[in-house]
């Protein structure tokens, strides 16, 4: 399944959700601590992602937009599971 996600490196903390139009569709913003040098912002949301869906860091592979603040992921996980817990992280609890 893919994901799109919105990264905002150098931020004070780890956070996963929240949502951001981007040019992928709705996606997942996920703020990371890491700096946007040599990969390690991508490589921290990858990891955050994988915590928050919680499917293994292997399940989750960059599928574009290694130098952009929007990315793809996809995620090697039953679509029908993840639907869900990224509904949630990304809209936040039904009212």
């Amino acid at each position: 399944m893919a994901v799109p996600v919105r990264v905002k490196p150098g931020s004070s903390r780890d956070r996963v959700g929240g949502r951001y139009d981007g040019p992928y569709g709705p996606a997942l913003v996920i703020s990371v601590t890491a700096p946007a040098v040599d990969g390690r912002a991508t490589e921290a949301a990858r990891r955050a992602l994988a915590e928050a869906l919680a499917v293994r860091p292997a399940a989750v592979a960059l599928r574009s937009g290694a130098a952009s603040r929007d990315k793809l992921f996809d995620v090697a996980a039953p679509a029908a599971t993840l639907d869900a817990r990224l509904r949630l992280l990304r809209d936040g609890p039904a009212r």
